[in-house]
């Protein structure tokens, strides 16, 4: 009983920002200033009636599902082959390779930032999608190490059979172990989409272009330097989120599933 009113209160006290913000995208800003916190009294759909509106909102959307899709396609792709070369074959130079991946995927990100923006400006890839999508390759690390852990619970007896009628290492990943590690690869997608979504960092140190922004991107452009018409930038900050809430409520139960299957499993 004490425990679900701890967590119905923390519930409560976590939403309180979420109310916030969605009760101010339906004010003024006068209304906003006098009463931030009641319900709206006239529900005023002028803010997404001008963010709807708004054609680079629709143009940043795109580049961030061509950014996420590509991302998340290549590090789930990268993470697995890279986790059934290591687990299909153990030698010490695996071992040595796999303590490098290890280093590299507690050393963070921003720490490399300036040394991986000279690479691509010499490769000619800054202020550019396919330069983000390469940037964003660093989570294969987090995708191989999951990946694996779920990889060496899998029963071997299969691949040695593949083996001897004559199945190749590539036929046995994409006919045998692929299938297999479905829960896994649905369970990691899920996290990488929404951080590659979601991110900040990246876009704002990768691009400049205004018609190559990411939506993040364009919420933080809705704050200007000297004054900012905060229920607009609510407003713009509601529609970014929406496909992330809808994503992830088609999808939870796909997250329960795998990370259930790889305990069972273990």
């Amino acid at each position: 009983m004490l425990l679900s009113v701890a967590m119905i209160a923390t519930a409560c006290f976590v939403g309180i920002p979420l109310y916030y913000i969605l009760v101010n995208t339906f004010k003024t800003q006068g209304d906003m200033v006098a009463a931030p916190l009641t319900p709206p009294t006239d529900l005023f759909l002028g803010n997404y009636q001008q963010v709807l509106g708004d054609p680079d909102i629709y143009r940043s959307f795109v580049n961030t599902l061509v950014v996420t899709a590509a991302s998340v396609l290549l590090q789930l792709l990268v993470g697995a082959l890279a986790a059934y070369a290591m687990v299909i074959r153990t030698s010490r130079l695996n071992q040595l390779i796999g303590a490098v991946l290890l280093l590299g995927f507690v050393v963070p990100g921003q720490s490399t930032l300036i040394p991986l923006y000279r690479t691509l400006v010499g490769f000619e890839l800054v202020d550019s999608l396919t330069g983000l999508v390469v940037m964003y390759l660093g989570g294969s690390i987090f995708c191989y190490f999951l990946i694996q852990g779920y990889m060496r619970t899998l029963p071997f007896e299969i691949i040695e059979a593949a083996r001897l009628d004559g199945a190749g290492a590539l036929q046995i990943f994409w006919r045998i172990v692929l299938p297999l590690i479905k829960p896994i690869l649905v369970t990691v997608g899920v996290f990488q989409t929404m951080w590659v979504w979601n991110d900040f960092l990246l876009p704002t140190v990768m691009i400049s272009t205004p018609e190559k922004r990411t939506v993040v991107l364009q919420v933080y452009n809705a704050v200007s330097e000297f004054t900012t018409d905060w229920p607009m930038f609510m407003t713009v900050s509601v529609v970014a989120l929406i496909p992330m809430v809808v994503f992830f409520v088609l999808t939870q139960r796909h997250i329960v599933n795998g990370l259930l299957a790889g305990g069972v499993k273990g």
